[in-house]
């Protein structure tokens, strides 16, 4: 594994704690699978548009979700399978650490 720079780190810090607040955590779950509209994710996770809104521009600033258009509506996906890597090893790593197998 490479030494990185200071910068660098911060900046992985920056996806993780991305990654690490619940509800945006439960978006990324929630796309790990397959693509949702907006109004998809909001209905699913019963959270507001606009708080959804808020957290996928978040998301998508660190390139951890992408967009597609279909007509008017915005479909967002997970950006790459490093992504899908990082959340299936945190949740292995999770399941094993309380014994869920």
């Amino acid at each position: 594994m490479p030494l990185l720079e200071h910068h660098d780190c911060q900046q992985i810090a920056e996806i993780l704690a991305l990654m690490g607040e619940p509800s945006r955590l439960r978006i990324l779950l929630l796309c790990y699978d397959q693509p949702y509209a907006v109004s998809e994710i909001a209905a699913s996770l019963n959270l507001s548009l606009s708080l959804i809104s808020h957290h996928l521009r978040l998301l998508r600033s660190m390139r951890i979700l992408k967009t597609e258009k279909q007509g008017k509506q915005v479909i967002y996906s997970l950006h790459n399978e490093h992504i899908c890597c990082i959340l299936k090893d945190v949740i292995d790593h999770f399941l094993n650490e309380v014994g869920v197998e």
